[in-house]
Parts: C-alpha cells; structure tokens; sequence
C-alpha cells in the first residue's frame, strides 16, 4: 500500500470537504447572479425615445405636439413633449420627423387561420352544403400544420399593418390559434398579441351541412364543439378552458336556446372568460343580450329597442363592416368571371346592403351603445395582405358616416374595454404596452391614412419604419 507524507495525508481526507464547500460556493453565486440577474439586466437595458410631431389620443381627441414617448423595457414609461419628457444618456431615439403617433390597432374579430378563395359561381351553387361552403369546407380540410404555419404568415401581415393585438374567434382547428399564441408570445413568430377562442361554440347544423358521414363528424369536432342542451353548453366551454382559451365564441340562431346560451355564458364567467357572441338578425341579437353576451358580433339587423338594452346593460356591439361598398365582388372578379346575371345581382344587392349599414351605423351611434370593430377577414383578397385587407375593413366604417375619430376608438380604445385590457393596450399612456404605429399624415382628416402605415412597434420592438429618421 503506498504511503504519503502526514501533510499529503491530511490533505488528501480534506479533499471532498473542500469540494463541498466550493460546491457550496459556487452554487450560492449562481443563485445570486439568477435572482439579480433581471434587476441588473432592467437597469443596463438601453431606454426608447420616440419622437413625432404629432400624438393623438383616441379617447379624448387631444393632441399632443410635438410629442416625445419614453419606453422601458416592453412598457411605456413617460408621455409628454420633448421638453418634459427627461432623456437618459445612452437612450436609443428614434426620430418618426412630421409623423402621427397613435396607439397599436387592434382587431376585434378576425379569422387568421383562414384563407377562403371563393369558388366559381358553378362550384358554390352544386356543392353548396352550409354557410361559406363549399370555400369555408375547403379550408378546414387542410391539414392543421398546413393551417397554423399560414396563420402564423397572415399574422406577421397584420402586425406589419400596425394591428398589434387581435381578437381571433374561431375556424383554427382545435388549437391552432392557442398555439399560435404562444407561439408569438414566446419570441418564436412575427405577429399581433392574440386573444385566441378556440373552437366555435354552435348547434349542429349552424355551418356544415350534408357531409359525407363517414367524414362529418371529425370534420365537425376538428372546427366546433356542438352545445346539446345547457349541460353540454358548459361542458363545451369547459373543453375549450382546457385548451387555455381567451375568450369563448358563440354562433347563435334560432337553433340555440336562451337555456343554452345562458349556460355558456354562466360557465364562462365562473371562469372569467368573456362571451363573444355571432348574431346577425334581431331574434339572434335578441338571445345574445337575455343571456348576458359580453360582446355581440355583427348585429347588423338589432332594432333600436335592442340597441338600447344593450346601451343599458353595457353590452359591446363588435362592428364588422367587412362586406360593406362591394367587398364580394372585390375578392371574386380578380379571379373569377362571374355571369353578367350574377355580375349585375352582386352590384345590386352591394348598393342594398351598402344603404342598409349606412342606416345601421347612424343608429349605433344614435343610440350610444358601446362599439368597437374587427375586420371579420377570413378572406383571400387579391393584391392586398392580409394587413391590408384589414385595416380596409376598418376604413369602411368612416364611409359608412362614422367620424374618424370614433373608427379610431373603435379599434383602439374601444376594443382594449370590450377585451377587458384597458390596462394594457389601446391608448399611449405610462404603464401600458409600448404599442406605436405612426401615420405620415392626419388620421382625423384622412381616414385612409389606417391602411398605410409606415411606423410598428410592439413590446418596444420596432417591426416596420418606412419613415426617415431626422
């Protein structure tokens, strides 16, 4: 057996007590560089200063020039002029000269893991098999990895239109916009904050009809959750909790009860979900407020006695003024040659229907309902992005005879309250998310400005700046 010196000896036994203890050490140093590390990060971190001469906000019309935005982190820290506003040396600045700042859109209602190409007129009239078929039946058949990667290339598309939080209510499979979600949380995907739904709550028969049914009900459980009676309404938004929805979606009509609705309603805010609900005509609309909807979507034939229930139960009225001027004939004649009967029957019916909604948005404003908008785009537009499309929609609104400062509460102001996130979105305040999109000219005197701009931020981030910097 070999032999060491005493002193070789002694050092030899201390050896793993003296490992521990520098084990010890250094274990104790990584958890103090792990729970300071986000403190000395916060403080090194490089501050944002957005300048422009102008800011508006929605909410009280002001505004502000010149205007100066300090930003931290991924929230809005100071608002002022330049002169109140105190720069810390080593502060990024980004100069948007003669710009217009206002707050990240946001759209209340859209489809982004749709894409519908309208089918020849032929196609529709013989295969026609429920509402949006067969286009709508075309597109949920894809395969879902096929979907949420064009989801996540309609998303990036919105955010570069400045829409940086949107409301998605149904047709993205059973996951497809959660997952979205979280993907675009986590850093992984370009694309706005999603408050994703899930799977539409409906009664059979509300969309898809007469399918082939060795193949209807997996096409049916992929897209919806059926409500069968006020039990299986809750059980449907229980199983929609369980794929850690935002929001519960609802189409209503004459196939779904008060009972029913009321269930899901009633389900949902033990959970503290909102309830959006689809209802189109007044009996819909009717359903929608007696269960206590949060939000009613379209609305487009509520009479002014509803409009005033609403008013008086703060019920929000989501406008979607996406078919408003012609929009069918602007998705379809790019593509498709349609009949000169059918040709003249569109225009007619656009010039009705344009008429009609006119009418319907002198009453809301009438009646002093709480509205907000949302492009309903599900659609493939010719020529424009999805972005673009969208922010169009919203345009619509002032042709409508809205002015140009309730659009922009609309989609900025309006829908953070109907989201319940007042707090984080929708206005250019301290405390909230650092969402800017900047305007080359005056939104209040020209609507169209909405569909092009030139300045994104989200988080802090800048996305888009098509604006020289000075």
């Amino acid at each position: 057996m070999q032999t060491y010196p005493r002193r070789v000896r002694e050092c030899i036994a201390n050896e793993p007590l003296d490992r521990m203890k520098k084990n010890a050490a250094f274990s104790w140093a990584l958890l103090v560089v792990f729970l300071w590390a986000p403190l000395f990060s916060a403080q090194s971190a490089v501050l944002t200063l957005v300048k422009a001469v102008r800011l508006l906000d929605p909410r009280t019309g002001n505004v502000l020039s010149p205007a100066a935005v300090l930003i931290d982190g991924d929230k809005i820290k100071q608002v002022g002029s330049p002169t109140q506003v105190s720069v810390p040396a080593g502060a990024r600045i980004i100069d948007l000269g003669a710009a217009t700042l206002l707050p990240g859109l946001i759209d209340g209602h859209t489809h982004l893991l749709l894409d519908i190409v309208v089918p020849p007129k032929a196609e529709s009239e013989r295969h026609y098999n429920g509402e949006f078929s067969p286009g709508l039946l075309l597109s949920v058949a894809e395969s879902p990895s096929k979907r949420v990667l064009l989801g996540a290339q309609l998303a990036r598309e919105d955010l570069e239109s400045g829409i940086t939080t949107v409301r998605n209510l149904g047709h993205s499979g059973i996951d497809g916009d959660t997952e979205l979600r979280d993907a675009i949380k986590a850093g992984r995907v370009a694309g706005p904050r999603i408050l994703a739904s899930g799977r539409k709550l409906i009664a059979q028969g509300s969309y898809f009809q007469s399918l082939n049914p060795a193949l209807a009900a997996a096409i049916l459980h992929q897209e919806f959750l059926l409500v069968n009676g006020p039990d299986g309404a809750r059980q449907a938004v229980r199983e929609n909790i369980f794929q850690h929805v935002d929001v519960i979606k609802v189409t209503t009509g004459e196939d779904l009860s008060v009972a029913e609705l009321t269930a899901v309603v009633d389900e949902a805010h033990r959970q503290h979900l909102k309830v959006a609900v689809h209802a189109v005509d007044s009996n819909s609309v009717q359903t929608a407020i007696d269960a206590g909807a949060d939000s009613i979507e379209h609305g487009n034939q509520a009479t002014d006695a509803q409009l005033e229930q609403m008013r008086h139960k703060g019920t929000f009225l989501d406008l979607t003024p996406t078919f408003y001027d012609g929009f069918f004939l602007k998705i379809t004649e790019p593509s498709i040659v349609l009949p000169a009967a059918a040709h003249d029957a569109e225009v007619s019916a656009a010039e009705r229907g344009k008429k009609r909604y006119e009418e319907f948005v002198q009453r809301v404003l009438k009646a002093g309902v709480k509205f907000s908008a949302g492009s309903d785009m599900c659609w493939f537009y010719p020529g424009k992005t999805r972005g673009e499309a969208s922010t169009a929609a919203f345009v619509n609104l002032h042709q409508a005879g809205m002015s140009a400062l309730d659009v922009i509460r609309a989609v900025t102001t309006n829908a953070a309250e109907m989201l319940g996130w007042s707090d984080r979105i929708g206005a250019i305040e301290a405390g909230r998310f650092a969402d800017l999109i900047a305007v080359a000219g005056d939104p209040i005197v020209d609507s169209t400005e909405l569909e092009r701009v030139k300045f994104v931020m989200k988080d802090s981030q800048v996305v888009r700046n098509d604006i020289v910097s000075h």
